[in-house]
Protein backbone atom coordinates (compact mmCIF):
# COMPACT_ATOMS: atom_id res chain seq x y z
CA UNK A 1 0.00 0.00 0.00
CA UNK A 2 1.56 3.47 -0.97
CA UNK A 3 1.83 5.64 2.16
CA UNK A 4 -0.19 8.76 1.42
CA UNK A 5 3.11 11.38 1.83
CA UNK A 6 4.73 9.67 -0.61
CA UNK A 7 1.26 9.99 -2.81
CA UNK A 8 1.37 13.99 -1.87
CA UNK A 9 4.82 14.40 -3.16
CA UNK A 10 4.26 12.35 -6.18
CA UNK A 11 1.52 14.60 -7.00
CA UNK A 12 3.56 17.56 -6.57
CA UNK A 13 5.56 16.73 -8.30
CA UNK A 14 3.90 16.23 -11.40
CA UNK A 15 2.08 19.51 -11.16
CA UNK A 16 5.69 21.17 -10.90
CA UNK A 17 6.70 19.23 -14.10
CA UNK A 18 4.18 20.42 -16.55
CA UNK A 19 4.45 24.05 -17.43
CA UNK A 20 0.97 24.71 -18.75
CA UNK A 21 -0.66 24.03 -14.68
CA UNK A 22 1.97 26.65 -13.58
CA UNK A 23 1.43 28.79 -15.96
CA UNK A 24 -2.30 29.45 -15.63
CA UNK A 25 -1.67 30.42 -12.05
CA UNK A 26 0.47 33.06 -13.14
CA UNK A 27 -2.30 33.82 -15.63
CA UNK A 28 -4.80 34.04 -13.08
CA UNK A 29 -2.71 36.14 -10.84
CA UNK A 30 -2.13 39.03 -13.56
CA UNK A 31 -5.77 38.54 -15.09
CA UNK A 32 -7.40 39.40 -11.54
CA UNK A 33 -4.78 42.05 -10.20
CA UNK A 34 -4.43 43.99 -13.98
CA UNK A 35 -8.44 44.03 -13.99
CA UNK A 36 -9.16 44.58 -10.51
CA UNK A 37 -6.40 47.98 -10.93
CA UNK A 38 -7.88 49.10 -14.09
CA UNK A 39 -11.81 49.02 -13.14
CA UNK A 40 -10.77 50.27 -9.62
CA UNK A 41 -9.00 53.35 -12.21
CA UNK A 42 -11.78 53.95 -14.09
CA UNK A 43 -14.40 54.06 -10.93
CA UNK A 44 -12.63 56.44 -9.15
CA UNK A 45 -12.13 58.73 -12.38
CA UNK A 46 -15.71 58.31 -13.18
CA UNK A 47 -17.31 57.93 -9.65
CA UNK A 48 -20.23 60.28 -9.77
CA UNK A 49 -21.38 58.23 -13.18
CA UNK A 50 -20.94 54.88 -12.27
CA UNK A 51 -22.94 55.29 -8.61
CA UNK A 52 -25.41 57.87 -8.82
CA UNK A 53 -27.84 55.20 -10.32
CA UNK A 54 -26.94 52.42 -8.37
CA UNK A 55 -28.81 51.32 -4.85
CA UNK A 56 -26.87 50.87 -1.99
CA UNK A 57 -23.72 51.94 -0.52
CA UNK A 58 -20.42 51.39 -3.17
CA UNK A 59 -18.73 48.34 -2.90
CA UNK A 60 -15.44 49.47 -2.92
CA UNK A 61 -13.82 45.32 -1.96
CA UNK A 62 -16.01 43.84 -5.13
CA UNK A 63 -14.77 46.53 -7.52
CA UNK A 64 -10.92 46.09 -6.38
CA UNK A 65 -11.76 42.47 -6.88
CA UNK A 66 -13.51 42.53 -10.97
CA UNK A 67 -11.31 40.77 -12.03
CA UNK A 68 -12.17 37.55 -10.85
CA UNK A 69 -15.00 37.49 -12.92
CA UNK A 70 -12.47 36.85 -15.54
CA UNK A 71 -9.62 35.00 -13.46
CA UNK A 72 -11.95 32.24 -13.14
CA UNK A 73 -11.17 31.06 -16.79
CA UNK A 74 -8.07 30.44 -15.93
CA UNK A 75 -7.99 28.71 -12.58
CA UNK A 76 -10.87 26.76 -14.56
CA UNK A 77 -8.38 25.99 -17.09
CA UNK A 78 -5.50 24.92 -14.27
CA UNK A 79 -7.94 22.07 -12.86
CA UNK A 80 -8.88 20.97 -16.26
CA UNK A 81 -5.03 20.33 -17.33
CA UNK A 82 -4.22 18.87 -13.98
CA UNK A 83 -6.22 16.06 -14.99
CA UNK A 84 -6.52 15.97 -17.91
CA UNK A 85 -2.92 15.61 -19.10
CA UNK A 86 -2.57 12.88 -17.17
CA UNK A 87 -5.67 11.31 -19.01
CA UNK A 88 -3.87 12.54 -22.28
CA UNK A 89 -0.52 11.70 -21.82
CA UNK A 90 -1.11 7.79 -20.34
CA UNK A 91 0.19 8.85 -17.12
CA UNK A 92 -2.63 7.54 -15.51
CA UNK A 93 -1.81 4.02 -15.89
CA UNK A 94 1.53 4.63 -14.09
CA UNK A 95 -0.24 6.37 -11.63
CA UNK A 96 -2.66 3.93 -10.98
CA UNK A 97 -0.33 1.27 -11.12
CA UNK A 98 1.95 3.03 -8.48
CA UNK A 99 -0.63 3.27 -6.54
CA UNK A 100 -3.68 0.76 -6.73
CA UNK A 101 -5.28 3.00 -3.70
CA UNK A 102 -7.97 5.08 -6.03
CA UNK A 103 -8.68 6.70 -2.53
CA UNK A 104 -5.49 7.56 -1.87
CA UNK A 105 -4.67 8.67 -5.28
CA UNK A 106 -7.84 10.79 -5.42
CA UNK A 107 -7.45 12.27 -2.12
CA UNK A 108 -4.09 13.41 -2.73
CA UNK A 109 -4.40 14.66 -5.98
CA UNK A 110 -7.69 16.70 -4.64
CA UNK A 111 -5.09 17.68 -1.64
CA UNK A 112 -2.53 19.13 -3.84
CA UNK A 113 -4.08 20.88 -6.43
CA UNK A 114 -6.91 22.35 -4.02
CA UNK A 115 -3.83 23.71 -1.35
CA UNK A 116 -2.01 25.25 -4.77
CA UNK A 117 -5.37 26.78 -5.82
CA UNK A 118 -6.17 28.15 -2.28
CA UNK A 119 -2.40 29.61 -1.76
CA UNK A 120 -2.04 31.29 -5.26
CA UNK A 121 -5.64 32.73 -5.06
CA UNK A 122 -5.28 34.38 -1.21
CA UNK A 123 -1.99 35.78 -2.55
CA UNK A 124 -4.17 36.53 -6.07
CA UNK A 125 -7.26 38.17 -4.25
CA UNK A 126 -4.71 39.67 -1.60
CA UNK A 127 -2.66 42.07 -4.32
CA UNK A 128 -5.82 43.22 -6.53
CA UNK A 129 -7.50 44.13 -3.13
CA UNK A 130 -4.72 46.50 -1.72
CA UNK A 131 -3.82 47.81 -5.55
CA UNK A 132 -7.64 48.14 -5.98
CA UNK A 133 -8.01 50.54 -3.03
CA UNK A 134 -5.23 52.85 -3.99
CA UNK A 135 -6.63 53.09 -7.88
CA UNK A 136 -9.75 53.96 -5.67
CA UNK A 137 -8.11 56.66 -3.47
CA UNK A 138 -10.58 58.47 -1.34
CA UNK A 139 -13.35 55.94 -1.82
CA UNK A 140 -11.19 53.12 -0.51
CA UNK A 141 -11.78 51.09 2.20
CA UNK A 142 -9.85 48.49 4.74
CA UNK A 143 -9.70 45.32 5.72
CA UNK A 144 -10.95 46.43 9.20
CA UNK A 145 -14.35 47.68 7.76
CA UNK A 146 -17.25 45.13 8.35
CA UNK A 147 -17.01 42.18 6.43
CA UNK A 148 -14.33 43.70 4.21
CA UNK A 149 -11.62 40.91 5.04
CA UNK A 150 -14.32 38.27 5.02
CA UNK A 151 -15.05 39.02 1.32
CA UNK A 152 -11.66 39.19 0.23
CA UNK A 153 -11.17 35.77 2.00
CA UNK A 154 -14.28 34.82 0.36
CA UNK A 155 -13.11 35.32 -2.99
CA UNK A 156 -10.04 33.06 -2.68
CA UNK A 157 -11.94 30.21 -1.18
CA UNK A 158 -14.39 30.63 -4.72
CA UNK A 159 -11.84 30.58 -6.78
CA UNK A 160 -10.36 27.31 -5.08
CA UNK A 161 -13.70 25.79 -5.05
CA UNK A 162 -14.59 26.41 -8.74
CA UNK A 163 -10.31 24.14 -9.31
CA UNK A 164 -11.54 21.65 -7.50
CA UNK A 165 -15.28 21.83 -8.77
CA UNK A 166 -13.13 22.02 -12.27
CA UNK A 167 -10.80 18.73 -11.13
CA UNK A 168 -13.99 16.54 -10.32
CA UNK A 169 -16.11 17.21 -13.84
CA UNK A 170 -12.85 16.18 -15.68
CA UNK A 171 -12.18 13.29 -13.58
CA UNK A 172 -15.76 12.12 -14.59
CA UNK A 173 -14.81 12.88 -18.45
CA UNK A 174 -11.35 12.39 -18.42
CA UNK A 175 -10.72 14.26 -21.41
CA UNK A 176 -9.26 17.52 -20.96
CA UNK A 177 -10.72 18.85 -24.63
CA UNK A 178 -14.26 17.51 -23.30
CA UNK A 179 -14.40 19.16 -20.13
CA UNK A 180 -12.82 21.98 -21.16
CA UNK A 181 -15.76 22.11 -23.75
CA UNK A 182 -18.54 21.69 -20.93
CA UNK A 183 -17.19 24.43 -18.69
CA UNK A 184 -16.09 27.18 -19.97
CA UNK A 185 -19.87 27.48 -22.01
CA UNK A 186 -21.35 26.81 -18.75
CA UNK A 187 -19.41 29.11 -16.94
CA UNK A 188 -19.11 32.15 -19.30
CA UNK A 189 -22.58 31.79 -21.88
CA UNK A 190 -24.61 29.28 -20.08
CA UNK A 191 -25.37 30.75 -16.87
CA UNK A 192 -25.12 35.00 -17.33
CA UNK A 193 -27.26 34.17 -19.89
CA UNK A 194 -29.93 32.25 -18.18
CA UNK A 195 -29.22 34.37 -15.26
CA UNK A 196 -31.61 37.40 -16.80
CA UNK A 197 -34.29 35.39 -18.15
CA UNK A 198 -36.95 35.96 -15.89
CA UNK A 199 -38.29 32.41 -15.38
CA UNK A 200 -35.38 30.78 -14.76
CA UNK A 201 -33.15 33.50 -12.69
CA UNK A 202 -33.80 32.14 -9.29
CA UNK A 203 -32.92 28.39 -10.46
CA UNK A 204 -29.18 29.82 -11.84
CA UNK A 205 -28.62 31.66 -8.25
CA UNK A 206 -28.05 28.34 -7.37
CA UNK A 207 -25.18 26.98 -9.77
CA UNK A 208 -21.93 27.20 -8.44
CA UNK A 209 -20.68 30.34 -10.08
CA UNK A 210 -23.46 32.42 -9.00
CA UNK A 211 -23.71 31.39 -5.43
CA UNK A 212 -19.95 31.21 -5.12
CA UNK A 213 -20.26 35.02 -6.19
CA UNK A 214 -22.05 35.89 -3.36
CA UNK A 215 -19.00 35.37 -1.27
CA UNK A 216 -17.44 38.70 -2.46
CA UNK A 217 -19.99 41.01 -2.11
CA UNK A 218 -19.57 43.15 1.57
CA UNK A 219 -23.01 44.68 1.37
CA UNK A 220 -26.42 42.32 0.58
CA UNK A 221 -28.12 42.73 -2.50
CA UNK A 222 -31.19 41.90 -3.78
CA UNK A 223 -29.20 39.12 -6.65
CA UNK A 224 -28.92 36.81 -3.78
CA UNK A 225 -31.53 35.32 -1.32
CA UNK A 226 -29.04 33.98 0.91
CA UNK A 227 -26.25 35.01 2.90
CA UNK A 228 -22.30 35.02 1.66
CA UNK A 229 -21.55 31.87 3.49
CA UNK A 230 -24.34 30.29 2.46
CA UNK A 231 -23.52 30.86 -0.84
CA UNK A 232 -20.17 29.49 -0.49
CA UNK A 233 -21.63 26.63 1.05
CA UNK A 234 -23.70 26.08 -2.12
CA UNK A 235 -20.74 26.13 -4.25
CA UNK A 236 -18.96 23.76 -1.75
CA UNK A 237 -21.99 21.50 -2.47
CA UNK A 238 -21.20 21.12 -6.15
CA UNK A 239 -17.60 20.82 -5.61
CA UNK A 240 -17.88 18.05 -3.45
CA UNK A 241 -20.65 16.42 -5.90
CA UNK A 242 -18.19 16.59 -8.90
CA UNK A 243 -15.57 15.07 -6.53
CA UNK A 244 -17.06 12.79 -5.58
CA UNK A 245 -18.46 12.01 -9.59
CA UNK A 246 -14.87 12.01 -10.20
CA UNK A 247 -13.71 9.44 -7.56
CA UNK A 248 -16.62 6.90 -8.60
CA UNK A 249 -15.47 6.75 -11.99
CA UNK A 250 -12.39 6.65 -11.30
CA UNK A 251 -12.92 3.61 -8.73
CA UNK A 252 -14.88 1.92 -11.33
CA UNK A 253 -13.45 2.29 -14.86
CA UNK A 254 -10.28 1.75 -16.08
CA UNK A 255 -7.28 3.83 -17.14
Amino acid sequence: MAAFPAVLQSEWTKVRSVRSTVWTLVVTFLVVVAMGFAISLVTKLNYQQFTEHKPGPFDATNTSLAGISLGELAIIVFGVLAIGNEYASGMIRVSLAAVPQRGVLMGAKTAVLGGLALVASLVTVFVAFFLGQAALGRYSTSLGEPHVLRAVFGAACYLTLLCLFSVGVTMMLRNQVLALGILIPFFFLVSPILSIVPKVENVVRYFPDRAGQAALQVYPTSDYPYGPWTGLLICAAWTAAALIGGYLVLKKRDA
